[in-house]
């Protein structure tokens, strides 16, 4: 293949080969002398055929050219599992293996007859109906299993279909800017080729390998690659190499692409890491190994071996989990083992019975034919342990939340990491940038303070003293970004069209409104390769400097961002009249009071622009220009704050007008009435934040609450050591709704208090938005981040959760509703689950005690928990949310995923299920003049067993309808037509159980029933409807609030938000997984999917 590329390379002048040699040089000298040896980057532009200002053709020849030469920008997945691997898979479950050994052996010792047996068991007649029967029993069994493990492996299928759906989604939302023909695009990042001009900014995740042409203060992160935590410096004559994977942690720059998908330094990794991985799996195959060692337990995507990693590989991949996978995980173990306690109780109780009323009662002696009635009750102990245990459950929660992450696309979410949609359904705090999310992001300066004149509308250029015409559109046209634009709108009436930074743009489009030299004119002027050095905006700068020469020798600096901040660094103003005037401490607090703290007021975000002079020593010099040093070497450039941004002039403080949304309000409302708090985090004026809180409804006047600045922040919660304090956030947090000024530091502690909080019973579960790239650590820290689609940098992206396509806080509170869906439709289906399970298997115990047999047959059992409540998961799972989610207050932490009023309908459903069943087993057949099935152990099905199984199967069908409500609505029918999927299911096992009855005969153990028999069971199951009414009115206060904490989430010290405490599946021994068996194997499958999704989406 490669051989195949060089010869097409001659059209470049340059083959792979030798690219990826360049690329893998390491040292600034080598890679520079070997760039020099090419010709320098320009002469290598030309081998590439490419130009560093126009960028390629981009031509659909030229194109595919580059791809045949050089690859595609794409690193081909994971070969998906075949359908056969994810049988196999579904077939490692304990308790389907115990079935099937069980199957195996009553299907064996049906066919065996020994001559001692004939005669003993009754008539010949029976005798010939068991010799031709008793296999059925066991071939039936084998065929639910195979049932259950062709349903297993299609929806592990249809899972890893639409997993790869969405990564694929994701991949295709990541766009890169690039210059193709002289025009600056946004293309897919799987379309960028090499020999590709690409634009890089604060914030990239680079996509593909390359060569600095031209740099802006650039500094890199090369952690993902070399493991070395510090920034890299750029430049095209310092270490000009940039690495896809890397993210640009300051300044821009140009580059040009030399290396794309498997050939880049990422793409290598990714290939090798591939090949370590199947070599990995081949030792642990043939060694039986635990575990897997070495990088490949990070990166692997094989769902055993991810099982049965130790804690800290399972955990490399996701930081915790979530709210209800933690009790999702206490409640398997608890339903574990108490469903194999009954299992073993049960198996005990009828093998005594057996051996005392064979034994001793009627004193035979052994017969080899007696071991199958062990084996048939081995088989009904493991059916009641497959009943107690709801293995249909990670089949409800994996429904619920693949049906919601889709349909959560559609409101703007976009989910990346699955857990994180149930987990917004237990939000109690909301940590929300305001730029963007609160406001429209669509930003305007509306008032100015120019030359000593405070203008509340725009002034015109010819109404401004000199020098400000000459000196601010100069000002602000270079010291802004080259990304950021102000384009003319496609259609007339329109608004401009904003591109890049957005404050950035309302600058720009201020320039344009003057009537002077627009920013395009003045960037032509001066092109952003003329540009002598850039210090970037970040965070701990909040401020943008642009240094260029001028044509006496010097240079000039410009300088703009925060108003208090950039002030306290001017010590001259522009006054009226144009006069350059001192700018003393005094005249600053005047400028805040009177200019800066009215506009701030208004909601507005004060921006300032200022400039500074540096005179060669020959030259004529202004009172506020700086002299360069008298040995006639530069300025020192790395001193910025001592000497560089230092004794500015002020030019001028604009106000930009970022308006609230219109919807925010209501939505804010929505979430302080379902009992979420939302706070507002943002780096602007405190003056500015408060206005914004008070338009949103964040604050309201009357209540009670604090409103910080980050530096006061930092000082109520630190100690005298410096250390964070968290009885001292403690202090602070509950009344906290504006933190201000904050850095994302300041984020990271507020976050980070209020998850390891105590204050409140249920603990906090708390959701943040950024968007930056030093929002990373928040993001991360939240039980929930959402990144900005819009305004987010790639870093922000990927330490998210979700991303948030349109930036707009009301699509946190869609996604709030969804959560909350997702967590009500898992309780819904734990309620219908844990009432079939609870009747089942009182049911089989008491008839294992009494009759020596259950009157639910082990094929029955497997058609109603297998089966049926497969179905009901997906019939449960699919429920739409609506407004009346908003209603309620969050669950928490902590809460019993089992509540008192589920644990109210659970028993008083099962009461009456019981009841129901208890009497048809022991007066039904007088009731229904019919023969009685209590003391025919064998033998062909009777109606009198085929009835308690109908109506058990009927109070089960009507019970789901009652399910579907959880918080005692009486109204169980709202909102049942509009899921057509609930009707179909429910229809389909209706007709399903017909057709059961009516044809299954031996092979389910059914005799057909007449009419008046259909109706009398139809009958009893819509009593469960009017039963459920009672239900509803008995409070729920009956329940001891204490008596049962199924799922109860454990209130952890701070170690059990990182993964260090609290129950953890990967911490228990062998043993403890043997008790749960099924269920938490499948749990363990959910999260697996969870973690790997997470592992192939980075």
């Amino acid at each position: 293949m490669t051989g195949g590329m060089d010869t097409m390379a001659g059209d470049f002048g340059i083959t792979v080969n030798e690219l990826t040699q360049l690329m893998e040089l390491k040292g600034d000298s080598n890679v520079i002398d070997k760039v020099g040896e090419a010709g320098g980057v320009i002469q290598l532009c030309k081998k590439l055929r490419t130009s560093p200002t126009e960028g390629i053709s981009a031509s659909a020849e030229d194109l595919r050219a580059r791809r045949a030469t050089f690859g595609s920008n794409v690193i081909p997945p994971k070969p998906p599992k075949t359908f056969l691997q994810l049988v196999w898979e579904a077939l490692q479950d304990v308790t389907l293996i115990i079935l099937i050994v069980a199957a195996v052996i009553s299907l064996g010792l049906s066919f065996y007859r020994p001559p001692a047996e004939i005669g003993e068991e009754g008539s010949r007649k029976k005798e010939k109906h068991d010799s031709h029967a008793e296999w059925i029993e066991g071939a039936a069994i084998l065929i639910a299993v195979i049932v259950v493990v062709i349903v297993t492996a299609v929806n592990d299928w249809q899972k890893e279909k639409q997993f790869r759906g969405l990564q694929s989604k994701i991949e295709h939302e990541h766009k890169f800017a690039v210059i193709r023909n002289g025009e600056n695009l946004q293309i897919p990042v799987s379309d960028i080729v090499v020999g590709e001009i690409v634009q890089v900014k604060y914030g990239d995740l680079l996509p593909a390998d390359g060569i600095v042409i031209q740099s802006n203060d650039l500094k890199m992160d090369e952690s993902s690659l070399t493991g070395e935590t510090h920034q890299v410096t750029k430049g095209v004559d310092k270490d000009p190499m940039l690495y896809s994977g890397t993210h640009v942690m300051e300044g821009s720059g140009k580059i040009v692409v030399t290396a794309v998908g498997v050939y880049s330094q990422a793409g290598q990794i990714f290939t090798l890491l591939g090949a370590v991985q199947e070599e990995e799996a081949k030792k642990k195959t043939e060694k039986g190994a635990d575990q897997a060692n070495g990088p490949a337990a990070q990166g692997t995507s094989d769902e055993k071996q991810k099982e049965e990693q130790p804690p800290a590989a399972a955990q490399s991949g996701r930081r915790e989990k979530s709210v209800l996978q933690a009790k999702l995980t206490r409640l398997a173990i608890q339903i574990g083992y108490a469903g194999t306690a009954i299992a073993v109780v049960t198996v005990i109780v009828l093998i005594v019975k057996f051996c005392i009323k064979t034994y001793v009662m009627r004193n035979d002696p052994w017969n080899n034919a007696h071991f199958k009635h062990f084996i048939k009750y081995f088989i009904l102990g493991v059916t009641v342990l497959v009943v107690a245990v709801p293995e249909g459950l990670p089949l409800a929660v994996t429904l619920a939340l693949a049906y919601s992450v889709r349909k959560m696309m559609d409101d703007n979410n976009l989910v990346r990491h699955l857990d994180a949609c149930e987990t917004m359904g237990n939000a109690t705090a909301i940590c929300s940038d305001k730029t963007g999310t609160l406001t429209t992001n669509r930003m305007t300066v509306v008032q100015s303070f120019v030359a000593g004149i405070h203008h509340k509308n725009q002034p015109k250029m010819d109404a401004l003293p000199p020098p400000i015409p000459e000196i601010m559109p100069r000002a602000i046209s270079v010291n802004c970004g080259y990304t950021s634009k102000v384009l003319q709108p496609e259609n007339p009436g329109e608004l401009p069209k904003q591109l890049g930074n957005k404050t950035e743009c309302a600058l720009l489009g201020y320039v344009n409104s003057l009537g002077g030299p627009t920013y395009d004119e003045v960037r032509t002027e001066y092109p952003e390769e003329k540009l002598y050095k850039v210090y970037t905006f970040n965070s701990v700068r909040k401020s943008m400097s642009t240094v260029v020469k001028l044509d006496n020798g010097g240079y000039r600096v410009f300088s703009k961002g925060a108003s208090e901040i950039i002030l306290k660094r001017c010590t001259w103003i522009i006054g009226e009249g144009g006069k350059i005037k001192p700018f003393s401490s005094k005249d600053q607090e005047h400028m805040v009071k009177n200019i800066i703290e009215p506009m701030a007021c208004d909601g507005l975000r004060t921006i300032c622009v200022a400039y500074k002079d540096f005179v060669p020593r020959d030259a004529e010099m202004q009172s506020n220009d700086a002299r360069m040093p008298s040995d006639g070497t530069d300025p020192d450039w790395e001193a910025e704050d001592t000497k560089i941004v230092t004794e500015l002039t002020c030019i001028c403080i604009v106000g930009i007008e970022d308006p609230v949304r219109p919807e925010v309000p209501e939505a804010i409302r929505k979430c302080q009435r379902s009992g979420i708090c939302v706070r507002m985090v943002t780096g602007d004026n405190v003056n500015t934040a408060r206005s914004i809180a008070i338009k949103c409804g964040i604050i309201k006047p009357g209540d009670q609450f604090l409103v910080l600045e980050g530096k006061e922040f930092n000082t109520r919660v630190r100690d005298e050591n410096g250390n964070v304090r968290q009885e001292l956030i403690d202090k602070i947090w509950p009344d906290l709704r504006v933190l201000a000024r904050s850095s994302p530091t300041d984020k990271h502690t507020l976050v980070q208090g209020i998850i390891e909080s105590k204050v409140t019973e249920n603990r906090e579960v708390v959701a943040v938005t950024g968007d930056g790239t030093n929002d990373g650590p928040a993001l991360k820290k939240a039980d929930v981040g959402f990144a900005m689609g819009i305004a987010g940098t790639d870093v922000a992206k990927e330490a998210s959760d979700i991303i948030l396509t349109d930036d707009n806080f009301t699509s946190i509170v869609k996604a709030v509703m969804w959560g909350r869906n997702v967590y009500d439709s898992i309780s819904k289906f734990l309620q219908f689950q844990l009432t079939v399970n609870v009747v089942a298997v009182i049911v089989a115990f008491l008839g294992a005690c009494i009759i020596s047999d259950s009157p639910l047959k082990a094929i029955q059992m497997l058609w109603v928990n297998l089966i049926m409540d497969t179905l009901a998961s997906l019939a449960l799972a699919t429920e739409m949310p609506t407004e009346e989610l908003l209603e309620r207050k969050p669950y928490g932490r902590t809460k019993p995923l089992v509540s008192v009023t589920m644990t109210k309908n659970i028993l008083g459903h099962a009461i009456y299920q019981i009841t129901v069943i208890l009497i048809l087993l022991f007066v039904g057949d007088r009731l229904f003049d019919i023969d009685s099935g209590r003391e025919q152990n064998s033998g062909p099905p009777t109606q009198h067993f085929t009835i308690i199984f109908n109506t058990f199967v009927m109070m089960t069908l009507f019970n789901e309808i009652n399910a579907r409500k959880i918080h005692n609505q009486r109204n169980i029918f709202k909102g049942l037509f509009s899921n057509p999927i609930f009707v179909s299911i429910w229809i389909t096992t209706m007709i399903a159980q017909t057709i059961i009855i009516q044809f299954g005969d031996v092979a389910m153990s059914t005799a057909a029933l007449t009419p008046d028999q259909w109706l009398w069971c139809v009958f009893l199951g819509v009593g469960g409807l009017l039963w459920g009414q009672l239900v509803t009115t008995v409070p729920s206060t009956v329940i001891p609030t204490g008596l049962f904490t199924w799922g109860e989430g454990r209130n952890t010290n701070a170690q059990g938000m990182d993964g260090g405490a609290g129950v953890d599946m990967y911490d228990m021994d062998d043993d403890g997984k043997r008790g749960q068996i099924l269920w938490l194997r499948g749990l363990t499958r959910l999260q697996h999917q969870n973690q790997s999704q997470y592992v192939e989406l980075h």
